[in-house]
Formats: structure tokens, C-alpha cells, sequence
């Protein structure tokens, strides 16, 4: 995690809100980060130093995503944190949701990457806002930034935030950003196995999205499986079996939307 190869301790040492980067170059599905254990070795206290420090800013960062929560809910907006490894078809979800209720909702999109504002772009295409977070080399979205790019957007008859997260499987479960919902995506091209080698990032999930199932016997994706994986490590998420190229499912993620967005006191969808 972050507070293990010192993320965490470059990005939020000040208080105000932008991203930083940070000079190291690291690897999460690596188990060496290069960096720490010289450190440790010369210093046995250092881990232990290292370690109370990361608590104490994701505390800080917990205060303000209560702070996000809260102002998100005096809006009467759905906010979710959507995150996925690369390339599993979050932008594409996004994009396939605005257009198919397009007229039936106002939707707001805060998008996480390392660089480029290509999927901020892409979003915006569709006519909604999107307001781009280029992070550098930070591998995930912490409450902070999302509370500057919040000031950006224009909440009126707004009902829905997403906030489309840095793509990565590790870091980013440890942070909250103030959202309402956690959705996972995972793609059948990533194979059945993820949840067991990411555990962290689905059992804090309350929705999982199965995206590309139109391909899935195509790739040899065994569906039984990922779904008998997928409930015995997150029991907690309600599962959608979607395709953002086909729309396969997609009607059923739009319904969940609707009953959370009433549940708020929302306008909800008109279908």
C-alpha cells in the first residue's frame, strides 16, 4: 500500500489542493519497492515511524472525505468512486451511461489520471462536465484533490458524480474520497482471478461490475468461476454482468441507479 513504498508520504505533506508528484518510480504489483528496505536496515525503527505517519495522513484524508460526504449529500447527489485496473473499460461505462440517459439525468464526472485529459475529453463529448486530475506519478485520487476539482463544477440539478479513479487495484481501496458507493469494475479479459490477488480493492466494493461479457466465451473467460470468486471474496457487492460496446446488462446498472438516486431525495430517471 501507499504507506508501505512512500506514496503516501510525498503526496499529502501540505494543505492545500492540487496534485503532486513525487520522484521515485514504483511497481504495486512488485513486492520490492527499492527504496525502503536500505533505510530500514541502517534504522529498525523506521518502518514503525514510517508506518504511524501513513495513518496519520489517511486519517487526515478520512476528515476530508467526511467533509466531501457531506456536502455531496446536502446536495442530493449519488456520488460513486469507480475504480479498476487499466484498460477495463471504465471511461467506456461512463461514456455508455451518459449517452443511453442522456435527458433523464445530470451527471458530473472528476476524472483520475497520470497524465493526459484524454478520457476528461471523451466525457465531455457526451455533454456532460468532466474535470480532468492529472496525478503525475501518484497512483490514486485522494479527498483533497477531488474537493479542488469539485469547486469546478456546476451543481445545479446535478444528481450524479463519478469519479473515475486512477487505474490501479491497490492503492486506491485505501482511500476515500467522500463517495456514496464504491464500484469495482472487473473485465473478462483480466482473467478470473483478480479478486484473489487484489482482495483489498473488492471486499471494499459495494458494487462489482463484470464488464465485457459480450467477449467472454471469446477469451475463455470462465463466467461460473469469477462469479463463485467474486462472492466468496466480496459477499458484500451486488454484482452486474455488463458490456459497455453492447449495452448487454447495462439496463439493470441504470434501474440501481434510479433506486439510489431516489433513495436520496433525487429527481431520479425518467425512462
Amino acid at each position: 500500500m501507499c504507506q508501505t513504498c512512500g506514496c503516501a508520504l510525498q503526496v499529502q505533506s501540505h494543505d492545500h489542493p492540487h496534485p503532486h508528484e513525487h520522484d521515485h518510480d514504483h511497481d504495486h504489483d512488485s513486492g520490492d519497492h527499492g527504496h525502503l528496505p536500505t533505510l530500514d536496515l541502517l534504522d529498525p525503527l523506521a518502518a514503525s515511524r514510517r508506518l504511524a505517519l501513513g495513518q496519520a495522513l489517511l486519517n487526515k484524508n478520512d476528515r476530508l472525505a467526511e467533509r466531501n460526504r457531506g456536502y455531496f449529500e446536502a446536495k442530493g447527489v449519488l456520488a460513486l468512486n469507480l475504480l479498476s485496473s487499466p484498460g477495463s473499460g471504465k471511461t467506456s461505462i461512463i461514456e455508455r451511461t451518459l449517452r443511453d440517459l442522456e435527458g433523464t439525468l445530470k451527471a458530473g464526472v472528476i476524472v483520475g489520471d497520470l497524465a493526459t485529459d484524454r478520457d476528461a475529453q471523451r466525457i465531455q463529448q457526451t455533454g456532460a462536465q468532466a474535470v480532468q486530475i492529472t496525478t503525475g506519478t501518484v497512483c490514486h485520487l485522494e479527498a483533497e484533490m477531488v474537493a479542488g476539482a469539485v469547486k469546478q463544477l456546476d451543481f445545479t440539478d446535478l444528481n450524479l458524480l463519478i469519479i473515475e479513479n486512477v487505474g490501479n487495484l491497490v492503492c486506491p481501496a485505501d482511500y476515500d474520497l467522500g463517495e456514496r458507493l464504491r464500484v469495482v469494475l472487473l473485465s473478462v479479459t483480466e482473467g478470473e482471478d483478480k479478486p484473489l490477488k487484489y482482495p483489498g480493492m473488492f471486499k471494499s466494493a459495494q458494487i462489482i461490475l463484470l464488464n465485457k461479457i459480450d467477449i467472454a466465451e471469446a477469451v475463455g473467460f470462465d463466467l461460473a468461476l469469477a462469479l463463485q470468486t467474486l462472492r466468496e471474496v466480496a459477499p458484500q457487492a451486488q454484482i452486474f454482468q455488463v458490456s459497455a460496446r453492447t449495452g448487454a446488462g447495462m439496463d439493470a446498472w441504470y434501474a440501481y441507479l434510479q433506486s439510489q438516486i431516489s433513495a436520496l431525495g433525487g429527481s431520479g430517471l425518467n425512462f
